[in-house]
């Protein structure tokens, strides 16, 4: 201990490499994700010509990995139970790899849909599991800012993969755009063997030493690993519950809405169509081909960028400050999108290099608001005896609607047009904004504990974080 610290005083804790390092392996699943979105955006068009199919079944393929998303998320919430954080990963990076060969190999659409499904298993147990660990690993100070490693993997991937498109398309090697994703995935199947168990499980399985010795082993600190310990076992009343708990504890309800509310605005900001259909977007505004691939490049690029706002400030600046800021440039983005495109095609300049600004700026102040903060705010506000029932409830709701906005946007792109398509997600944005200003928590710096006690004390939910 710190010789300036008093007699029995608790040393604060410190972020030491172990514990950074097992954020970052856990973190890996968002770049296999990430991954996924940048490959099947570049190889959209082969797939079709290969293949002779309809946008209406090529918008099926790339919805489909949703439903198998969808289908992980409700698998993760037990196996994350029973078998750990840990476990869970290293199954979902298993049927990553599994998927991603089957799609590079497909020899037909049922192929196809099929190793886009098993893909879609991975990649929502992963989005589940990754951030709930990697909330349960770090302390409140940091938790923020080490969260938001796995959205800064996700836009790591996207950009991976878009570079990667943008130079194998020019060869028309759509099979390596879709196999060469398997490689991080065998990567992260290795690492996550060396992954400690999460504290907080250990504490629900009952396991206390091993949860005492896992925070010693992150915090480099005994006696802050002790308290902490002491800390998660006293807000644990009872095993993990759903259903049971969801009817008993209107409470709790409140906070499983709140978390179901929150991914559903995740996506229908617009950010998948921009990443799945970048491409086609630019072939709206009157891009050539490889324009088009260079453009969804340095929307990639800008992806990346601006995430590192969000590791830099999650946890000064706070969630609900940079999710209102994220909304307004959001909303003027895809405003400002559907204005220029309205003006019709158009071969000036002027106006291509404008759609491209203002569709950058969209994707910026997803970055660093919506993408981030709203997997940090949902791995914290459910109480831990509901924990991975509530995030599972809203990570599904998040790959219902993926599937949802992936299956209906060329729909809407040919039935009301583009402009029109573009206002309605501008419009969506204005409303989340006022959502965000009468429901949405400030958490940054709290204790996960401190904030299940506000929410059964019965606090509004924009005042559990207080």
């Amino acid at each position: 201990m710190n010789d300036a610290n008093p007699p029995g005083a608790i040393e604060p804790p410190r972020l030491v490499g172990r514990m950074l390092l097992a954020a970052i392996l856990a973190a890996v699943a968002g770049l296999m994700f990430g991954l996924d979105i940048g490959v099947i955006s570049g190889a959209l068009s082969f797939i079709q010509k290969a293949f002779r199919i309809s946008d209406a079944t090529l918008g099926f393929i790339v919805a489909s990995m949703t439903l198998g998303a969808a289908a992980g998320a409700l698998v993760a919430g037990r196996t994350s139970a029973v078998l750990g954080r840990r476990a869970s990963l290293i199954i979902s990076g298993f049927a990553f790899v599994a998927g991603a060969l089957c799609c590079a190999f497909a020899q037909s659409v049922p192929e196809m849909v099929a190793g886009r499904i098993v893909l879609g298993v991975a990649i929502g147990i992963a989005s589940f599991v990754a951030p709930l660990y990697i909330s349960e690993i770090a302390d409140e100070s940091r938790r923020g800012r080490m969260i938001s490693l796995y959205q800064l993997m996700i836009t790591s991937g996207i950009l991976l993969a878009f570079l990667s498109d943008a130079v194998l398309a020019y060869y028309g090697a759509w099979r390596w755009m879709l196999g060469i994703v398997a490689v991080p995935g065998v990567v992260f199947v290795i690492g996550a063997f060396f992954l400690p168990a999460s504290p907080r499980w250990l504490v629900l399985r009952g396991r206390m030493e091993e949860a005492v010795n896992t925070l010693t082993h992150l915090r480099g600190s005994r006696e802050h690993a002790l308290s902490e310990a002491d800390s998660i076992r006293a807000s644990v009343t009872e095993k993990q519950r759903g259903v049971s708990l969801l009817r008993e504890n209107p409470n709790f309800r409140r906070s499983v809405l709140l978390g179901i509310a929150l991914q559903l605005i995740q996506q229908l900001t617009g950010i998948n169509i921009v990443m799945y259909y970048a491409p086609r977007i630019f072939e709206v505004a009157g891009f050539g081909q490889s324009g088009q691939l260079w453009g969804t490049a340095t929307i990639g690029l800008v992806n990346v960028l601006a995430t590192f706002i969000a590791i830099g400030f999650a946890d000064s600046w706070g969630r609900r400050s940079m999710l209102l800021t994220g909304f307004v440039i959001m909303a003027a983005g895809m405003g400002a999108l559907a204005w220029l495109l309205s003006l019709g095609h158009t071969n000036s300049d002027l106006v291509h290099y404008l759609a491209v600004a203002v569709l950058l700026c969209f994707v910026m102040g997803f970055a660093f608001s919506a993408g981030p903060m709203i997997w940090i705010l949902c791995a914290e506000i459910q109480p831990l005896e509901g924990r991975d029932f509530g995030i599972a409830c809203s990570t599904f709701t998040n790959w219902a609607a993926n599937y949802l906005v992936g299956q209906t946007f060329l729909i809407l792109l040919d039935g009301l047009g583009a402009p029109r398509t573009f206002w309605l997600y501008a419009a969506f944005n204005a409303l989340f904004l006022l959502f965000t200003l009468a429901f949405v928590p400030e958490t940054r710096g709290v204790a996960l504990e401190v904030i299940e006690r506000n929410l059964y004390a019965g606090k509004r939910l924009r005042d559990i974080g207080r």
